[in-house]
């Protein structure tokens, strides 16, 4: 199942980048489109968006990425999907064969956490994790899950601010 990561509140970016154009389509589009061919099913996580399923991060907003990914794994558990392909809806631009390059999971996109791939049956250990307090720190979630780091080979476009368009 594929996972739009979309929660943020875009501060850096002055506005709500998930609607930012992108060849005349809102950014969260252009990443559904991409996700959606590597993927049995689609999800936007943080927010609601036309036409797609969504769900709330976990165990409530604000809690950053990790509050994505935690929602994204427990939707994918609770409607019967083994793994997640994450991506947050300010990454574009996604390869291909994204989910192959990320098998096995877990993996993740080296400097760019946000391309990852989870086993589903990893949404206790992460709500545990959340709710007992621990970091919310992707990068200490991706040690304790000994996540796999994946070479990409050439820059992944973040868009953070406006200019990064």
């Amino acid at each position: 199942m594929g996972a739009i990561l979309a929660g943020g509140n875009s501060r850096r970016f002055g506005g709500d980048k998930a609607h930012a154009l992108i060849d005349g389509q809102p950014m969260l589009d252009v990443v559904a489109a991409r996700l959606r061919s590597q993927c049995d099913g689609l999800v936007v996580i943080g927010r609601t968006w036309p036409g797609l399923a969504s769900a709330s991060d976990l165990p409530e907003p604000g809690l950053g990425p990790l509050g994505g990914l935690a929602g994204a794994l427990a939707y994918a558990l609770d409607h019967g999907f083994d793994e997640v392909l994450a991506c947050p809806c300010d990454m574009p631009d996604l390869p291909d064969n994204l989910a192959a390059l990320l098998a096995p999971a877990p993996a993740y996109i080296e400097d760019h956490w946000g391309w990852s791939r989870w086993p589903a049956a990893l949404a206790p250990d992460l709500a545990h994790w959340l709710a007992r307090g621990e970091s919310r720190r992707i990068r200490d979630w991706l040690h304790k899950q000994h996540a796999r780091p994946v070479r990409v080979g050439h820059a992944v476009r973040n868009i953070n601010r406006p200019e990064d368009l």
